[in-house]
């Protein structure tokens, strides 16, 4: 129509768990813009989040922080992490690969890793309190969670597998002081990261570390365009089959795909971002592939033959040779960024009749039976005798 950008507001319905900060249905405003860049996107972003912000009087940098998803992973463990205050986590592993304690010997053998949290001046924690805090861990995936305790003496689940030497090198790498608690986890890197990205946000929660009336936005940038699915033992779109990669991974892109070799795919970058305000994900997006023959290399990538791409998106790769421009986008979560402002962490709480896990809404009955005369209007046909 001419334009070349637009702005709309759109219910969206999504076949997600149900989380916090998750609801089956919600509202985004919806911003997409031809002949764009990531650069274009992110002044867009910053303009639209420091003008709501601002009418509730709330000033947020012009130019927002930006963080690639690789550092906030290894920083916080999570690609929306929460910057209102430290704990961030620690590389062990250097100081343990001479280590024959078992845990930590397989994990690194395997291209796992090491790494712990400090939790100031909590070397009273109880035996109650660690093991309530490891079976807060083994909910995302880690086999234990060990500690060292620096009070008036270095005590530590793991002084009798390391020795008194080795835990005061972990302690002293870790930055713990006298009075601090050191809380560690081992195993493949994508448990540790859940796992002490989760426990750090607990943690926090429960030490009351996180102060209330201050913002804390970021651009988290450079995702994965691909992340390897364990159960099926093949690498999934991280973001979806239209991302771009990053230029610069372009031909590192070619060369996995062509040769075959899909253990390059994990590092290939994508034109992807979030934008985050105190741990919240309030906008994502990412700039789309424009070119016929990136496309069509995305699609082998996931396993489909060009038999299988042409059916089910030769459409699109068709409209791919008529001189698509270069567009991107992002989608601003209504609710969300709600939350943020208000400092709600549950979505229900801003939706005004909120969903079960199961799509239903309990205050209006729905969804509800529909009868055929409604069906015969919308020209719908069912074979079900139930609707």
């Amino acid at each position: 129509a001419g334009f070349d950008k637009y702005y709309q507001i759109a219910r969206c319905f999504r076949d997600e768990d149900l989380r916090a900060d998750r609801q089956p249905e919600f509202t985004q405003l919806d911003v997409e813009m031809s002949f764009a860049n990531q650069e274009m996107v992110y002044r867009e972003i910053e303009g639209v989040f420091n003008h709501v912000f601002r009418v509730t009087e709330v000033e947020l940098p012009t130019q927002w922080p930006r963080m690639t998803y690789a550092e906030a992973m290894r920083r916080y463990g999570s690609d929306k992490p929460d910057l209102r205050f430290g704990m961030e986590l620690i590389d062990l592993s250097d100081e343990l690969r001479d280590t024959d304690f078992a845990p930590f010997r397989t994990a690194l053998d395997a291209n796992g890793e090491v790494k712990c949290i400090v939790v100031k001046g909590r070397a009273d924690y109880s035996r109650k309190q660690l093991d309530e805090l490891q079976e807060f861990a083994k909910r995302y995936g880690a086999g234990a969670l060990a500690w060292i305790k620096s009070g008036d003496e270095m005590t530590s689940s793991l002084l009798k597998a390391l020795g008194d030497e080795k835990i005061t090198q972990l302690a002293e790498k870790a930055g713990a002081e006298r009075g601090d608690a050191v809380l560690i986890v081992g195993g493949r890197r994508s448990v540790v990261a859940a796992s002490l990205g989760a426990l750090r946000l607990e943690v926090a929660k429960i030490e009351r570390l996180i102060p209330t009336g201050i913002f804390k936005p970021l651009l988290v940038i450079d995702f994965p365009l691909f992340e390897y699915n364990d159960a099926a033992h093949h690498y999934d779109a991280a973001h979806h089959p239209f991302t771009a990669p990053m230029d610069e991974d372009l031909e590192n892109f070619k060369q996995a795909v062509e040769s075959g070799d899909r253990s390059l795919l994990g590092g290939i970058r994508a034109k992807a971002y979030d934008a985050v305000v105190n741990g919240i994900e309030v906008a994502g997006g990412s700039i789309r592939i424009h070119q016929k023959d990136v496309q069509a290399l995305n699609f082998k990538a996931l396993g489909m033959t060009p038999e299988k791409a042409r059916e089910r998106f030769g459409f699109f790769l068709d409209a791919l040779e008529y001189g698509t421009p270069p567009h991107g986008g992002f989608a601003a979560g209504i609710e969300r960024t709600l939350m943020a402002l208000l400092g709600n962490d549950n979505i229900r709480d801003l939706i005004a009749f909120p969903k079960t896990a199961s799509a239903q809404d309990l205050m209006m009955d729905s969804p509800g039976e529909v009868d055929g005369d409604q069906l015969d209007e919308l020209g719908i046909h069912t074979t079900s005798s139930d609707v």
